[in-house]
């Protein structure tokens, strides 16, 4: 049998020559399953030749011309009509062939798999862990660099913080009965209040000018409070920015003026992430602050606030004022009334 199915028995004559030296001889060439058996017209084996290492001379040209892989010199001749012994020769090469491991193309999909696995380490990965890394290593004084040069690009839109003397006194005293850290006053921001790294809470002035009571700026303050504890202030502001200044944080200590410029505007014109609720007015009962007043201050119709209305820790108790109505007052008129 060979190892085609459609030949119980593939027989061809052909001219085999041992050597270049050699003179050529008629041979009988027989098909098997792995080889090509030579022998003489006294049915004497001459040769066997393994298919897998069988090459042809001279492919697509008649009488077909094969040799022993790495021996050119010993030669089998097939003649034109014999077709069927050439053709059968053929499909078990390319059957062959086809089976061998291909290293080229195996180092090749192995390059692709790398680089695919790098890329998706850089897109995805590295980003985060480029960022999870400077914000362990950046210290506080450069955070509160940053926030200082981001409130000056945000005071170019909304004028320059609020000075006045006593109000600033009064100012500081509400940031000690909340524990809030730096505050700031601005004439003219777009938006009611946000924070900036290195932990300063910036407000417009409406929120202390326009209500009869603090506690409204207070739960401003509370509110943003809730949202640094809830996200490191300078994460967000390397995901607006991006893994360049990223690097560039990381590698030189700055961030560059127009990215600051670019996370100024972010935040001034970006409605700030809803707080959740229950850190909000766990925040609120710790203080012992009414929601309340912030939640009307809100939505005066309280519909989208009625969480607030409805949880207010302070419901149905007696609370201290928040500060003095001498202090109130100055705290009003930190802008220059």
């Amino acid at each position: 049998m060979t190892a085609l199915r459609e030949y119980a028995r593939l027989e061809a004559t052909g001219l085999w020559r041992a050597s270049p030296d050699a003179q050529r001889r008629e041979v009988i060439v027989s098909l098997g399953d792995a080889t090509l058996t030579l022998t003489d017209m006294k049915d004497q084996p001459l040769a066997h030749w393994s298919i897998a290492a069988v090459e042809r001379a001279n492919p697509e040209e008649v009488p077909a011309l094969y040799h022993p892989d790495g021996d050119p010199g010993e030669t089998l001749e097939l003649p034109e009509n014999e077709t069927e012994m050439v053709a059968g020769i053929e499909k078990l090469r390319r059957r062959i062939h086809k089976s061998r491991p291909r290293p080229g193309r195996l180092r090749w999909l192995g390059v692709l798999a790398s680089l695919v696995v790098v890329l998706a380490l850089a897109l995805f990965w590295l980003p985060g862990a480029m960022q999870d890394h400077t914000l362990r290593v950046v210290p506080q004084v450069k955070r509160a660099a940053i926030g200082a040069e981001l409130l000056k690009r945000i005071e170019r839109v909304s004028g320059t913080r609020c000075t006045d003397t006593s109000g600033l006194v009064a100012l500081g005293l509400l940031s000690k009965r909340l524990g809030a850290g730096k505050l700031a006053i601005l004439p003219e921001m777009p938006q009611h209040s946000l924070h900036l790294p290195g932990g300063v809470i910036v407000l417009d002035r409406d929120v202390v000018e326009d209500w009869e009571e603090p506690d409204v700026a207070a739960g401003y303050i509370l509110t943003e409070m809730t949202r640094r504890a809830a996200k490191d202030p300078l994460r967000d502001l390397l995901e607006v920015v991006g893994i360049r200044e990223n690097f560039r944080l990381l590698t030189t200590g700055d961030v560059a003026p127009a990215a600051l410029a670019t996370y100024a505007e972010h935040l001034t014109t970006t409605p700030p992430d809803a707080p959740d609720v229950a850190a909000q007015l766990a925040r609120f009962g710790a203080a012992e602050l009414r929601s309340t007043p912030y939640a009307y201050a809100r939505d005066i119709t309280g519909e989208t606030v009625l969480h607030l209305i409805e949880g207010d820790p302070m419901n149905g108790k007696l609370t201290e004022p928040l500060m003095s109505d001498a202090n109130w007052l100055r705290l009003q008129n930190i802008c220059g009334g």
